[in-house]
């Protein structure tokens, strides 16, 4: 008894609520641990099959596509933007009931729709791999990619209803356990790899052989464990589920109407994500897999970034914008834009002097043409990272139309882009610049409306001012990435990872302290937190 009475104590002081500096933190940290489980299991993968079983590792990772545009296309993002500023007016005005009927009501729909579409994957796998997702794979690969998203296929599922309650839980300011169910699909995917593809014998029944087709099984496994974090994230909450769907209440009504609009601006995302992907299996084995990992890579700063600091700014927004407090929510989003090409800016310009080093990680002995990828998606890491607060600013409005509008001109602009570079034979490096193109075109813009939609208030001279003493300490600090990485280059003998990471360490940490130091000498005002962090962490016990 006493057990259990300690178990659920230590839930509800993790489902306590957490200011806009902690949640920033703890998102950040549990972001920086997924990504860690991420090296991990790229790293576990790419060394069982990226040189042994090419075929099979592309096989792979076009599994995927389908499933994920689906789940995007019907929830991710789209619930999480559209769903918590409705949610929050509910909350705020003490109308619980009308809430949970919201909550309740959006789980058993999505639920639904993407049970139907976890089915249609299962049925239609044969064409959708053959004819639109991979069609110059050679036919094993084909064969063990339709098999692959047959087992995959019921990710949307599990993936909708977890999104549900973690949105939930990110509304009324609940982040521990929101942050650490991403971690948790990670480690069900490395369950699947270091145990799944050994065969799974129950009893002495072998219920399955083994191979490359167990990590699919470890993704099913991982999305599972998702799901279990984001139900223990609801304890203490009071959430009074319904198993019927409230047509007539007037906040699901709201979010209903909003779906849409920002379903279809995260559908487009992963239309050229199958694009790219089809596009990659016509230009030789590997290069599924090469585009793949970089655009992870390149994925995993931005969520460290962009979408963790975003996240933790969201709900203020969303307040400020239901109190019609414009001055507040200027202020909020102007911070929040700081605060993101602060980080973001740097390292980026980093990340493209270490991409060979970043790939040792996930492949032992590094690859080529995973670091060419990755250095043409750099730029793409600066803006996607600061796309993710400029769309929020919007979202927070229940704006969505112009981000919708802008997402479909970028999404063009990538696809000429990609086919023109495609035919010109520039290989998966040419899909990465068009991404890195289409990126900076929809930031730019975007923004540029949003600061004139505020009468041009949001970048004001004190922020450019800023922007330009951050731009300086970035190329300083890149310089001095370049000078480093030059005394300390990768050689033919760094074949395993601690041979590269002290290597790694030493350029990003030289880089860090010049960034940091530099930023100081030009009166930067982000970095002075941090350097009263760091400065509180070092002498606490020094009167």
């Amino acid at each position: 008894m006493k057990r259990r009475l300690h178990f659920r104590s230590v839930v509800s002081l993790a489902n306590s609520q957490l200011s806009v500096k902690t949640a920033a933190i703890v998102l950040a940290s549990s972001t920086l641990l997924s990504a860690l489980l991420g090296i991990f299991r790229d790293r576990w993968l790419n060394s069982m099959y990226y040189d042994t079983y090419p075929a099979g590792l592309d096989a792979y990772t076009a599994a995927f596509t389908v499933p994920d545009f689906l789940f995007f296309l019907i929830t991710s993002g789209a619930l999480a933007v559209t769903f918590i500023p409705v949610f929050n007016q509910r909350l705020i005005s003490g109308n619980k009931k009308s809430a949970w009927e919201l909550s309740s009501s959006l789980i058993n729909l999505l639920a639904i729709i993407a049970l139907v579409a976890s089915i249609f994957m299962m049925i239609f796998a044969d064409p959708l791999i053959r004819y639109i997702v991979a069609p110059g794979l050679n036919e094993s690969a084909m064969s063990l990619a339709i098999n692959m998203m047959r087992v995959i296929a019921i990710n949307p599922f599990l993936f909708s209803i977890s999104t549900v309650l973690s949105s939930m839980q990110q509304a009324v300011k609940r982040f521990i356990f929101y942050a650490i169910a991403p971690a948790l699909y990670n480690v069900g995917i490395i369950v699947g790899i270091l145990s799944f593809t050994n065969g799974i014998n129950i009893f002495g029944i072998q219920l399955f052989e083994g191979g490359i087709m167990g990590v699919a099984i470890g993704v099913v496994f991982g999305a599972l464990l998702q799901l279990g974090a984001s139900i223990a994230g609801l304890v203490g909450l009071g959430f009074d589920y319904e198993f019927k769907i409230h047509w007539k209440n007037q906040g699901f009504r709201s979010v209903l109407k909003m779906l849409p609009t920002r379903s279809i601006d995260q559908g487009i995302d992963y239309v050229t994500g199958i694009m790219n992907t089809n596009l990659a299996s016509r230009m030789g084995e590997q290069s599924i897999r090469a585009f793949q990992q970089a655009s992870s890579l390149r994925g995993m700063p931005v969520n460290l970034i962009g979408v963790a600091i975003s996240t933790a700014f969201y709900p203020k927004l969303s307040e400020e914008a239901g109190k019609n407090d414009e001055e507040s929510f200027r202020n909020t989003l102007r911070s929040a834009l700081s605060s993101i090409i602060w980080i973001s800016l740097p390292v980026s310009i980093v990340a493209f002097f270490i991409r060979g080093y970043v790939v040792f990680f996930i492949k032992n002995g590094g690859d080529a043409k995973i670091a060419s990828v990755l250095g043409a998606l750099v730029v793409a890491i600066f803006t996607q990272s600061l796309y993710h607060i400029v769309a929020r600013g919007y979202y927070a409005k229940q704006q969505l139309r112009k981000p919708l509008i802008i997402s479909i001109i970028a999404f063009v602009v990538q696809v000429v882009c990609a086919l023109l570079f495609s035919f010109f034979n520039f290989g998966p490096e040419g899909l990465a610049h068009a991404m890195s193109i289409s990126a900076l075109f929809e930031v730019v813009v975007l923004l540029a409306i949003e600061n004139r939609d505020m009468n041009h208030q949001l970048l004001n001279a004190t922020f450019w001012k800023s922007m330009g003493k951050i731009l300086l300490a970035s190329i300083i600090t890149g310089i001095v990435s370049y000078i480093i990485t030059k005394l300390l280059p990768l050689r033919a003998t760094d074949i395993s990872f601690f041979a590269v990471f002290p290597k790694f360490c030493v350029i990003v940490g030289g880089s860090a302290i010049v960034y940091i130091i530099t930023c100081l000498i030009l009166g930067v005002e982000e970095v002075k937190p941090v350097v009263d962090k760091i400065a509180g962490a070092l002498f606490k016990n020094v009167k």
